[in-house]
């Protein structure tokens, strides 16, 4: 009955905290991230508990999970995309985990996606002289790169010119955003990588909320990267509440997980591209990058 009721009230804590949309502090915002697996775990000890017949444990604990399993159900369906019918853009983003990804990896699947922009985190000056030595910068000459050791440095690479920007907030990890110039049609991107909250808790949700949202008035914004958030965080949620549309969560490709690129810790997705609400999204995928703890992600899109 103990051991019961107190892992009822662990439970419920966290999913209160999902349901009213608080982060807190480094610990809970690392619990929220497994959401999705609190809500089988909350089935179960629901289940288990109406078995044992405390009915009140169980009823109260199954309820709640099955309200959680609820608001996951629409990331396995896609949505109807928005009209666009301009130009067609291929946009890839790759945590390279501290400069240690494969190189020739990340230029096969370039090539072979004909990625338009790609935003590079965690990217290193060793790394850099590596792509350019295997010829990613022959692909996607244009760039805006500030590699750094350790994990800070990101850059931007691509296949038209760049216009380096400043569109992030103050962030300890570089954030570059550029403008794209398509030949008659700008967007704006920016390199998405704020420092995680279990590091530090108040700085990340400060640099997420750095962020630029969406102008509706101006060009298509584009943010992608490793936000070091899940769509159970209510800072991410944030985001897309200022008008982002989550690629995957468009496509209902949202359980994909993106990290860690093994199986411990339990995989979550805190790797996305959003995209302007104008945007149609008409793929996406993850792709698996060997050397990396992150997978790839790509969204292919139609600009209004």
């Amino acid at each position: 009955m103990i051991a019961l009721l107190v892992l009822a009230l662990a439970f419920l804590e966290i999913a209160a905290m999902r349901v009213i949309g608080v982060d807190g502090n480094r610990l809970t915002a690392a619990l929220l991230a497994l959401t999705p697996y609190w809500a089988v775990g909350g089935l179960m000890l629901g289940g288990v508990s109406l078995g044992l017949r405390h009915w009140w444990i169980g009823g109260i604990v199954l309820a709640v999970a099955l309200a959680l399993v609820a608001m996951q159900v629409p990331r396995a369906i896609a949505a109807t995309q928005p009209p666009a019918h301009g130009a067609a853009l291929r946009v890839m983003s790759s945590n390279q985990y501290l400069g240690h990804a494969d190189v020739d990896t990340i230029v096969r699947l370039v090539r072979e996606n004909q990625i338009d922009v790609l935003n590079l985190l965690e990217l290193t000056p060793r790394e850099v002289r590596e792509f350019e030595r295997a010829g990613l910068f022959e692909t996607l000459p244009y760039r805006v790169l500030k590699p750094q050791y350790g994990g800070a440095g990101s850059g931007i690479v691509s296949r038209y010119p760049l216009t380096e920007l400043s569109l992030a907030g103050p962030s300890r990890m570089e954030q570059p955003s550029a403008r794209v110039d398509l030949g008659g049609t700008s967007i704006e991107i920016v390199a998405v990588h704020p420092i995680p909250p279990t590091t530090d808790a108040a700085e990340w949700k400060k640099e997420v909320a750095g962020l630029p949202g969406p102008d509706s008035h101006g060009p298509v914004r584009i943010l992608a990267g490793d936000f070091n958030a899940t769509v159970d965080h209510a800072t991410f949620r944030d985001l897309l509440g200022a008008g982002y549309t989550d690629a995957a969560l468009s496509r209902g490709e949202a359980f994909t997980s993106t990290w860690p690129s093994r199986f411990f810790p339990p995989p979550v997705t805190i790797d996305h591209v959003l995209v302007d609400p104008r945007v149609a999204v008409e793929h996406y995928r993850v792709l698996d990058v060997p050397g990396s703890d992150h997978k790839a992600v790509l969204a292919e899109l139609t600009l209004p």
